[in-house]
């Protein structure tokens, strides 16, 4: 079973809307089958948005995120998980972005910071290290890296957005070129990436890995992999909106 997912209520919710050709009883298998996934994108996301969401509350967001990809995509595929995996994703981002979950206090103070540590890069003409940032910041190494954390999921959840839109586009476009055309670009972006990014970009969208995690892989500090990923976001999300 899938422990506290009410994978029942889930495919109940909205039947009017069931896809075509798409049983109830043929939804609930698919959402049993693919609820692992929504449980690793839960776990994922719990680690890099410092508890926000309950992860019961985030797994239940997941599973409606599942069930709105099975209608949207129809029978599974073998290209299903990575599409579903998005929405399931999206889902759960959605419902941070609406409980605002940065006080205004917080983003103001993260953007001060910000800016601080670009300053201190163009004084010392290179990236600072851990304990030179956190030090210009007047953090302690665990508020540091919990900073970097809340810092590294505000770029998230702005650049999900985006990637959501691009494979959604890359789904329901009229033709095979425009849907190559998509999946390229995709490509492109992310082969400018260099191999730590790349590597830490694949954990975290196709491996659902949390930070711990590819920390311990790549034997790296919590926040170099917060580092990473952020630098590789920000590369993707810009090079995306130029095309």
């Amino acid at each position: 079973m899938t422990d506290y997912l009410d994978v029942g209520a889930a495919a109940e919710y909205g039947d009017a809307q069931a896809a075509a050709g798409m049983s109830a009883q043929e939804e609930g298998r698919h959402l049993l089958a693919y609820a692992p996934l929504v449980k690793r994108i839960a776990r994922q996301l719990g680690s890099q948005v410092s508890g926000a969401l309950g992860r019961e509350d985030m797994e239940q967001i997941g599973l409606m995120g599942l069930l709105e990809a099975l209608r949207r995509y129809g029978q599974p595929d073998t290209g299903f998980s990575s599409y579903a995996a998005l929405r399931v994703r999206g889902a759960i981002l959605d419902e941070l972005r609406r409980q605002d979950w940065r006080p205004r206090a917080v983003r103001q103070d993260s953007h001060r910071q910000r800016d601080a540590l670009r300053a201190l890069t163009r004084s010392l003409g290179r990236e600072p290290n851990e304990k030179e940032a956190a030090a210009a910041l007047g953090l302690s190494p665990e508020e540091y890296q919990q900073y970097l954390l809340d810092d590294s999921a505000e770029e998230m959840l702005s650049f999900d957005e985006v990637l959501q839109e691009a494979v959604a586009e890359a789904h329901h476009t009229p033709g095979p070129e425009e849907q190559f055309m998509v999946r390229r670009s995709l490509e492109q972006v992310l082969s400018a990436l260099n191999e730590k990014e790349q590597r830490v970009i694949q954990m975290i969208y196709e491996f659902e890995l949390s930070y711990k995690e590819i920390a311990a892989v790549l034997d790296l500090s919590d926040a170099r992999v917060c580092q990473l990923n952020k630098s590789a976001l920000a590369k993707m999300k810009a090079a995306l909106q130029r095309d």
